[in-house]
């Protein structure tokens, strides 16, 4: 410790590591915790061989803007191709359901895709669902 006080550019190089190891560290764990108003998700419930999709909005505070909710079928499945869109209003600590899809469960496979618009910024999730039952 006494070879370290004795030169300090040592004292800074050290300090130096220490602080941008610790501000990356509170980088990542920032990264996990939401800091936007707005979150979407996509949900997948079976209903007696049938699969519903449900494009959801979550918000921390009141937000208005539009939404596209697009379900595709992957691979041979079918020609399954439906968009949905509009306006939306998402309030505090409640879920918004923005559209609903029910499509076959029967070893189909879809790709789900949620894209929000809100005072120029967005926000999209996407989900592949389905395969054999």
């Amino acid at each position: 410790m006494h070879g370290i006080v004795n030169h300090p550019r040592r004292i800074t190089t050290a300090l130096a590591v220490v602080l941008v190891s610790a501000g990356a560290l509170a980088t990542m764990a920032g990264a996990g915790q939401s800091g936007a108003p707005l979150r979407c998700e996509i949900s997948a419930t079976p209903e007696g061989g049938m699969l519903a999709l449900e494009a959801v909005a979550h918000a921390d505070k009141s937000v208005s803007g539009t939404y596209s909710f697009h379900v595709e079928s992957v691979g041979r499945t079918g020609g399954t191709n439906i968009e949905q869109s509009g306006d939306f209003h998402a309030a505090p600590g409640q879920s918004a359901t923005l559209g609903t899809v029910t499509l076959d469960a029967k070893g189909g496979v879809y790709d789900a895709v949620l894209d929000m618009s809100v005072g120029g910024q967005r926000v999209g999730c996407t989900q592949r669902v389905g395969g054999a039952t």
